[in-house]
C-alpha cells in the first residue's frame, strides 16, 4: 500500500465540480480533487477551489482547511466573520452554517471527518 500524496499540489489538475444550488450572488463555481477517501466515506482529504461569489455553506462533517490562495470570508449565521487568505487555517465543526463570500478565487487543502 502506498501513501497518498501529490509531490507538487499546485500542479494538480482539479475536476469541475460545478455550480452549487446554494448560490446567493455571483456565479461561484467549485472544482477539486480528492487525494484520499476512506472506503466507508467517513473521512476524505484533497484540494478544493471556488471562483468569486457568495454561497450558503453548511459543514455536515468536521472540516480542517488550510487556505493556499485567494481571498474571502466566512460569516457564521450568528455574525462571527472569519477572513481567509493564503496561510489561513480554519477548523469548521460539523453543523457550522453561514455564508461564504469569495472575492478572489479561493483554493484550500482540506480534511473532513
Amino acid at each position: 500500500m502506498s501513501t497518498p500524496h501529490w509531490p507538487k499540489a499546485s500542479a494538480v489538475d482539479l475536476e469541475d465540480w460545478g455550480v452549487g444550488s446554494n448560490t446567493i450572488s455571483g456565479s461561484p463555481r467549485a472544482s477539486g480533487k480528492i487525494l484520499s477517501q476512506n472506503p466507508d466515506g467517513s473521512s476524505e482529504c484533497g484540494l478544493w477551489s471556488c471562483t468569486p461569489g457568495s454561497r450558503k455553506v453548511i459543514f455536515a462533517a468536521d472540516e480542517f482547511c488550510h487556505f493556499l490562495s485567494g481571498h474571502g470570508s466566512y460569516i457564521h449565521d450568528h455574525g462571527e466573520e472569519i477572513p481567509v487568505e493564503a496561510g489561513t487555517l480554519v477548523f469548521f465543526p460539523a453543523g457550522w452554517t453561514g455564508t461564504s463570500i469569495i472575492t478572489d478565487t479561493l483554493t484550500k487543502a482540506f480534511m473532513c471527518r
